[in-house]
């Protein structure tokens, strides 16, 4: 071998293919299964914290995938998927409870899914393994990876879900360089079998911010192999008073984003809304189940009711006296808009739409901030009226 290449010429070694020009309109789409969030193929992670509503999102996706039906406000492309739920932490009951409260929401039936969804659970013996470290050397189990893609196949799986990723392997999870060998190992799998495998990941327990890609905790690697990582957060506080939510409502919110959209456009968030289904299994006087389910959900609009007469009225008020930016002045701007809309300021959720309205109005110039002097002869930042109609 090595004799081969010392009597090779360089160019026959190393050589560079020339680009044959293609029509554009020849060239195959990426072939995406499920929105822009799942492309056939590849690798995609789903990142989130403890109780953010991720097993009840999954068993929603896996419902709307099976029956091809737009549940969730995704687009199942080309009809009915098969889809393989493995879930490695609940039990069957549990799952079970999601998967049918999901059903009974969105009115499904056996015959909507039948045959083309598949549910394991390793706590009920499903177990499932594919790398080890067995002493201190790492191992990838290349016959658990074969027997994947045999069975892929012989379904015909559009769509495997691992649920966690940390319970399929054995191995040192901050490691970077076995991480990223089983992740691009599942990559070989997606590929070979034409499949997407969705591998489901917690979050890193420092910091309670928001959740990006970043926060997956552990190696970094399996994020970097990825080809889309779908992040869940909660309603934050801050966002429950910026859309008007009341502050005791808003767990029931959760937004999904592609954090990591390398093949696709960046896609704005998509928020959804946890709404309880009961289940019918009461039992002798004892309360049966009540489950969480996901549906699509809008972000309310600040302006909704909102009209030109309102504004004009708001210009008015502004312009008959001396109003605040800062919305902890006891003259603050606000008041003159809650005035104008019957809008209680002092509660945090209308106190939130306030602001919103009064920074579309002063982006948009029809009011403005000048600086001028108070009673006290400070200089503050007053909400003034700034685009007039006659202008």
């Amino acid at each position: 071998m090595k004799e081969r290449f010392e009597s090779a010429s360089p160019s026959s070694l190393v050589q560079a293919t020339p680009y044959v020009w293609r029509d554009p309109s020849a060239i195959p789409p990426r072939p995406w299964v499920y929105g822009r969030w799942f492309l056939r193929g590849t690798v995609a992670c789903v990142v989130a914290p403890g109780g953010s509503g991720k097993s009840t999102m999954l068993a929603g996706t896996a419902l709307a995938l099976a029956s091809g039906r737009d549940l969730l406000g995704k687009r199942v492309w080309d009809g009915p998927k098969r889809v393989w739920l493995w879930n490695l932490e609940d039990d069957m009951d549990e799952l079970s409870r999601s998967i049918q409260a999901a059903a009974i929401h969105h009115a499904l039936m056996p015959a909507d899914i039948e045959g083309r969804l598949f549910v394991d659970s390793g706590m009920e013996g499903a177990g499932l393994c594919t790398a080890v470290e067995d002493d201190g050397q790492f191992k990838l189990l290349e016959p658990i990876y074969t027997a994947l893609t045999a069975e892929i196949e012989r379904r015909g799986i559009d769509v495997l879900i691992v649920d966690p990723f940390v319970s399929s392997h054995e191995v040192e999870e901050n490691a970077n360089s076995k991480i990223d060998k089983i992740a691009k190992a599942w990559g070989r799998v997606a590929k070979a079998s034409n499949c997407v495998i969705v591998l489901v990941h917690h979050t890193s327990k420092a910091g309670s911010g928001e959740v990006t890609a970043m926060s997956a905790r552990g190696a970094v690697a399996l994020i970097n192999a990825a080809r889309s990582t779908l992040v869940l957060n909660r309603m934050s506080d801050d966002q429950a008073q910026e859309l008007g939510v009341a502050a005791e409502e808003r767990s029931r919110y959760v937004s999904v984003a592609d954090d990591k959209h390398n093949r696709a456009p960046a896609e704005k968030a998509d928020w959804y809304e946890l709404v309880g289904v009961d289940l019918g299994n009461g039992v002798d006087g004892h309360p049966g189940d009540s489950i969480a389910v996901v549906m699509p959900w809008a972000l309310p609009d600040p302006f909704d009711d909102v009209t030109a007469q309102h504004l004009e009225q708001v210009k008015r008020v502004i312009d008959s006296g001396e109003w605040r930016e800062n919305a902890q002045a006891s003259d603050w701007a606000g008041h003159a808009v809650a005035q104008v809309l019957g809008l209680n300021a002092d509660d945090k959720a209308a106190k939130g739409r306030i602001k919103s309205i009064l920074r579309q109005w002063i982006a948009n110039g029809a009011l403005k901030i000048e600086r001028r002097k108070d009673g006290s002869r400070h200089d503050r930042p007053f909400v003034v009226v700034g685009r007039r109609e006659e202008e």
